[in-house]
């Protein structure tokens, strides 16, 4: 039964989770039992991981370390791609994603361990690079705020990545490591169009507090990147170079960008999504997502799946391109500090090197 739109959560349905050997359809038949799906309360479900530190290997991202305080996110975007990871836990990349948030809880203390440990060698941390550390769960068990502690504790530099005002509650913390070259900021920014946002984005921070929150970050000495990311084609790829130029007038200090890419169960959820929030321009998007990656919604391919191919993706670079030479020439962040790292954990020095 085809429904409308229904306010409040980014995915409209729950897909099958693929590691399900059987899947019973229980989707909402009458208008009561589609309102319930969506108004649900967040569920907040503990568990215990053995490690924080995931190792990446992505060719795409370079050599570091993802870690992540959450799985699931309450922002509800409807184009991430970490939706695909939650049937790891038996779940549905769908509402469900949104509405079954994991915590670990005792995160901090499994890190202190693990960066204590004589054979970690360090490479930089890159926090989250799943789910959002600042999503609105963080308000209520503060999990990012402790594992940035352990890491100054440490002196490890970490790379941060969020598109959560929730940031600047740690202000304090985050100046204090970006002293000492031990911390950088990436905010993502998808749109300048708050009824954009709202749609796209639903429960993550509006478009007027991510732009305070890189003015913020930038006046108090904090590195920040903005990442124009995902770009849509058909939706606001137009808004590239405005994006770029805004984000350079609040002082950040780098931008970077991505383009769309549906894969897995996120194709099925964002067209479901996108006919019934934007039946008009839905056809119109899709069509444009399929031109950056050869026909299809999705690519796996390193090296083209985040910038994709074609005349669509050409002009997007070219934007970018013009963007990087017109507002942030000469401009950069600063490399990572190990040193203080290294010092912290062998204060007598390497002597007889």
């Amino acid at each position: 039964m085809q429904q409308p739109y229904r306010k409040g959560r980014g995915a409209q349905i729950n897909t099958p989770n693929p590691y399900h050997a059987q899947y019973l359809d229980e989707a909402p038949q009458t208008p009561e039992e589609w309102k319930d799906l969506h108004t649900q309360h967040t569920e907040f479900i503990v568990v215990h991981p053995r490690t924080m530190l995931n190792r990446v290997d992505s060719p795409d991202i370079g050599l570091c370390y993802s870690m992540n305080p959450y799985q699931g996110c309450e922002h509800g975007c409807t184009y991430c791609y970490a939706r695909n990871t939650h049937t790891y836990w038996g779940y549905s990349a769908g509402v469900d994603f949104e509405q079954k948030i994991l915590v670990k809880t005792q995160a901090a203390q499994v890190l202190d361990i693990e960066l204590g440990k004589k054979t970690y060698r360090p490479l930089p941390i890159m926090l989250s690079g799943n789910t959002d550390c600042y999503q609105p769960a963080e308000r209520q068990f503060g999990i990012t705020r402790q594992i940035l502690e352990v890491l100054w504790k440490h002196r490890h530099p970490v790379g941060i990545i969020t598109k959560n005002s929730l940031v600047l509650r740690d202000l304090d913390l985050l100046k204090q490591m970006a002293e000492h070259g031990l911390v950088k900021v990436s905010i993502s920014l998808t749109t300048l169009q708050e009824e954009v946002r709202q749609l796209l984005e639903p429960r993550a921070a509006s478009v007027k507090s991510r732009l305070g929150a890189i003015q913020t970050l930038t006046s108090h000495g904090i590195p920040v990147n903005v990442m124009l990311a995902p770009i849509i084609p058909g939706l606001t790829d137009q808004e590239l170079l405005p994006m770029a130029e805004k984000a350079a007038a609040l002082g950040a200090a780098s931008i970077g960008y991505q383009i769309v890419r549906l894969n897995g169960d996120v194709a099925a959820i964002f067209e479901d999504w996108v006919r019934k929030a934007m039946p008009d321009r839905a056809k119109r998007i899709l069509n444009r997502i399929r031109d950056c990656h050869g026909g299809q919604l999705h690519d796996s391919r390193f090296g083209t799946r985040m910038s994709g191919e074609g005349n669509v993706a050409e002009v997007i670079a070219q934007q970018f391109a013009l963007a990087k030479r017109r507002y942030f020439k000469g401009k950069s962040v600063p490399p990572y500090n190990f040193q203080l790292f290294e010092q912290k954990k062998n204060p007598q020095g390497r002597l007889f090197d």
